[in-house]
Parts: C-alpha cells; structure tokens; sequence
C-alpha cells in the first residue's frame, strides 16, 4: 500500500510574504467558482467546477510568508465511486526561503496513491499549483482556466 500523499514543489524569486498573498489570492490561480474568504484563519470557503467537483475547505493554519492548511470539511467529486474521498484530506502550502529564493511545498494530505482521484488529482494540481499559482507569483497574473 502507498501512503505518500501527493506533493509538488517549486521556487520563485519572490519573497515570502507575496507567495503567501499569491496564495490566498485563490481566485487568481483556482478556476471555477470560489465562494467564501480565502485568507482568514478560522474561514471557510466552496470551490465548484460545474457538476464535477464541490469541496469545502476550511482555513486551519495561517502563518503568514511560512504555511497554510485548509482542511477539506465536505467534498463531492461526481466523477469518482467515492465521491467524499477528499473529505478529511488536508491542503498544505509550506512556504520557506531556500538561499535567494522561495521555495513552496504543496502537499495533498492523504490524497495516495492508492485513492482512485490520485492520478486525474495529480495532474490538474500539477497545473494548479506549478503552472497557474507560479504565474501568479511571478508575473501578477494566473491561468485558472487551461487555454
């Protein structure tokens, strides 16, 4: 049985505190509908790509320019057997200074291998997270929507 949860790393040039406003900005690298505060301890907000995917997530931890972690309370992904697998999983952004750059560590926590969402997950937050948050990041501007 694989347990590792799925992770994604990258570095930027950016100082801290702007990766971690970057990624509070969920709406600047997050396609679909986002309803809900996404940058206060305690909130909790709704994603929603059409009839495909709703979750929940709640803020748990917010140390700014060092971590976020939004627990996900609820979640319904119609294209999976197990439509709540992501219930109970955690979405952490590890943000650390690594020599003259920002090195951000998203993990997926207890989205495995073994879960049936692990590959289709596994790319759309690959394009999430390396693609659109990074432009966000360093350009201003993200690509929540694939062109």
């Amino acid at each position: 049985m694989n347990t590792q949860s799925l992770t994604k790393t990258f570095a930027v040039d950016q100082t801290p505190s702007e990766v971690f406003a970057a990624i509070n900005n969920v709406r600047g690298w997050w396609s679909g509908d986002i309803q809900g505060d996404t940058d206060r301890l305690g909130a909790e907000f709704t994603y929603r790509n059409k009839d495909v995917h709703r979750s929940t997530q709640k803020i748990t931890e917010l140390a700014p320019g060092k971590r976020i972690v939004w627990r996900v309370i609820d979640s319904d992904l119609t294209f999976l057997k197990k439509r709540n697998e992501w219930n109970g999983t955690k979405i952490v952004f590890d943000i650390s200074k690594k020599k003259d750059r920002t090195e951000v560590t998203f993990t997926h926590e207890g989205l495995v291998p073994d879960h049936e969402c692990f590959d289709v997950c596994s790319n759309a937050w690959g394009f999430y997270i390396t693609d659109s948050l990074r432009k966000l990041i360093t350009s201003g501007k993200g690509q929540p929507n694939r062109d």
